[in-house]
């Protein structure tokens, strides 16, 4: 049925339950599985805030915090893959839309499943906080399996 997975995580608690979904799903259809998190980039007047703040090079700081960040979420990843049975393509991709990402990459790799997680918040709260899972099903003719 499905051939390529894509698992959108961010890291939380959350999203690991969206990619344990994906796993176990995964391993009875045989299917590729690549998991993608996307990171934003550094704005403006963060780098700015930086340097006032004494910091030479906010930019390289910022670079090595996502960095390290990655590989110990990667870590995490790659281990519950090889306790599902599962090898996994890792990916990180930094975009200032991370749904915008999510639908493109998808797209790029013919996924034919995104799998991710949502906190399922509705009303004002949706509105105000926003929702990358939303916008993915706004923007994508992909299936997306949403775990909540």
């Amino acid at each position: 049925m499905y051939k390529h997975i894509l698992i959108a995580t961010d890291g939380s608690e959350l999203a690991r339950k969206g990619l344990e979904h994906g796993l176990a799903l995964a391993k009875p259809l045989q299917a590729n599985v690549t998991v993608l998190a996307v990171s934003h980039p550094l704005r403006p007047e963060m780098e700015n805030a930086a340097r006032l703040g004494g910091i030479d090079d906010p930019v390289a700081r910022y670079d090595q915090q996502i960095d390290a960040n990655m590989k110990d979420r990667f870590a995490y990843i790659e281990q519950r893959g090889s306790e599902h049975g599962v090898t996994i393509d890792l990916v990180h991709e930094i975009d200032d839309s991370p749904a915008e990402a999510i639908v493109r990459f998808a797209k790029l790799k013919d996924c034919d499943l995104i799998v991710m997680s949502s906190h399922g918040r509705r009303g004002i709260r949706k509105v105000i906080l926003g929702s990358q899972t939303s916008e993915v099903l706004a923007h994508t003719t992909i299936p997306v399996l949403v775990v909540r």
